[in-house]
């Protein structure tokens, strides 16, 4: 259970409920965070009592406590702190694939692709039914342009038979098809993601925007009231809405987004399309 609390954070892209790292320290327990504290390569648990199945839990427990805070730190903007409790949980438990999806997602962010592709290799290796891992490493060649490659590691990821969250993984395909002008494949990626999960935010709103691209002004309008119906707007879902209506002429709609779009986002770009639209008509 622990393992796949940890996947799914990862799933999102280290999207962690806001908190700080001492109180990641306080969800473990009060041994473990002792533990933690003085973890170095160093480490060697009291011999009196130990027996080496309760050593090898303390060093995985060590292990999780460290990737917790590493974790909390890179959501932080601490990199530094973050890289060196995600050392600690590496050398605590060598063989844990989750450290060195983290390191993956830790190096990718501070621009260093080498290092990043290596931990998240590295990560699949050790557990090649990583869905987490071969999600984030998707991403990571998408990033970076490897396109055939990261549909291949997006799919794989959805394959899995125990992964919680499938649909992710294959919108993840869709977003990189539709980053690389291939709407088509990404549409055909939405939809199977959609079929699994038809609430899944990121795949309803590409829908919508990729119905309006076409003409399609009635579905674009349905997958945007999909999209709402889970989800707060934001002020390039208002723009959409406005130019779906624009195309439907719903004015009571229009001016209606119109109003949220400048009481809410004024300083938005789309709050400046807006503005410019206006002017021109």
């Amino acid at each position: 259970m622990r393992y796949f609390r940890l996947t799914l954070i990862l799933v999102y892209i280290l999207q962690l409920a806001a908190c700080s790292p001492m109180a990641v320290m306080g969800m473990v327990g009060s041994t473990v965070v002792r533990s933690v504290a003085n973890a170095d390569e160093n480490y060697t648990p009291s011999p009196a009592g130990i027996t080496r199945s309760s050593q090898s839990y303390d060093r995985q427990a060590i292990a999780e406590a460290n990737l917790n805070l590493g974790i909390a730190y890179m959501q932080q903007g601490q990199y530094q702190l973050a890289l060196d409790k995600l050392n600690r949980a590496r050398i605590a438990q060598p063989s844990y694939a989750p450290t060195y999806n983290t390191l993956g997602v830790l190096y990718q962010r501070l621009g260093e692709n080498a290092e990043a592709e290596k931990y998240y290799q590295h990560a699949i290796k050790l557990d090649p039914m990583d869905s987490a891992a071969l999600n984030n490493y998707g991403q990571f060649l998408c990033q970076i342009g490897r396109f055939d490659q990261a549909v291949e590691a997006f799919m794989e990821s959805a394959s899995n038979p125990l992964y919680q969250t499938p649909e992710i993984a294959i919108t993840n395909a869709g977003t990189c098809a539709l980053n690389n002008d291939r709407p088509d494949l990404a549409e055909e990626y939405f939809k199977q993601a959609l079929d699994r999960n038809p609430r899944v935010a990121p795949a309803l709103f590409q829908m919508a925007e990729l119905s309006y691209n076409r003409g399609d002004y009635l579905p674009a309008r349905g997958f945007l009231q999909r999209y709402l119906d889970d989800n707060k707007h934001t002020s390039r879902s208002l723009w959409l809405g406005i130019r779906i209506e624009q195309e439907l002429g719903d004015k009571n709609a229009v001016s209606s987004y119109a109003l949220l779009l400048r009481n809410r986002f004024s300083d938005s770009k789309e709050a400046e399309f807006l503005k410019q639209t206006e002017a021109r008509n």
